[in-house]
């Protein structure tokens, strides 16, 4: 599986993909400049978290027109597969590869926190190693993370499986209104998605700082050995 994490000016999570993608795949992936205008080759493009450009004007506002994003959605036009987690959720949204948006936590404060997703299908590469149903916990890191779309997207959304993630408690209790578990305020708390042809995914919490026992836990493995297995076959 040949990976590329692009880094843009802020971006600051990305030792911690390379870090995940190294450690479940064996294989070092490579780091792509936001300036490059080609991902040819790969078989996985990655947008970590940070704060590209700042955030400014709007988070992954900026980024979304960098030279390299041009070549992303090339990428995912023809079926490549993209996961963007936190920033690169929000980048996502404003390339227009996935629908809806990242608004201002309901709170009104910076999230860094652990949190319990629930995994809502297991049809897709991102969420094959995990079961229906199956809870896990993953470290949030954000202020934009309120996941809305209008009321015809989320009814798409959730009647086409797109639901990848939603926040919920340690049970695996989903209740949207109560903001114990769905800390950010997501519309029927949703923490991740998935584009129509479930090869490009977005979600805010991060699962790449928990795949290894020594820092914290293996939580968020699944995701990644999901993805190798599919890819490499």
């Amino acid at each position: 599986m040949k990976t590329g994490i692009v880094v843009f000016p802020g971006t600051n999570r990305e030792r911690d993909m390379v870090h995940a993608i190294e450690r479940v795949s064996g294989r070092k992936p490579t780091l792509l400049w936001h300036q490059q205008e080609s991902v040819e080759g790969l078989d996985l493009v990655i947008l970590p978290g940070g704060f590209s450009y700042g955030d400014y004007l709007r988070s992954g506002a900026m980024a979304a027109h960098s030279p390299i994003m041009k070549a992303v959605r090339q990428f995912a036009e023809k079926g490549g597969y993209v996961l963007g987690v936190c920033n690169g959720f929000q980048i996502l949204t404003e390339a227009r590869l996935l629908p809806g948006a990242l608004l201002r936590n309901a709170g009104m404060r910076f999230l860094s926190q652990d949190c319990f997703l629930k995994v809502e299908t297991s049809e897709s590469a991102f969420t094959c190693g995990w079961h229906k149903g199956d809870v896990f916990r993953a470290p949030m890191a954000h202020g934009d993370g309120n996941y809305t779309a209008s009321p015809e997207t989320l009814k798409r959304l959730e009647g086409e499986g797109r639901v990848a993630f939603r926040y919920c408690d340690g049970e695996g209790r989903v209740e949207p209104a109560n903001m114990a578990s769905n800390l950010n305020g997501s519309a029927q708390a949703i923490a991740g998605i998935l584009s129509d042809n479930k090869r490009v995914c977005g979600l805010m919490p991060h699962p790449e700082n928990l795949t290894d026992a020594l820092t914290g836990g293996t939580d968020g493995v699944p995701l990644f050995k999901g993805l190798v297995e599919t890819l490499s076959r």
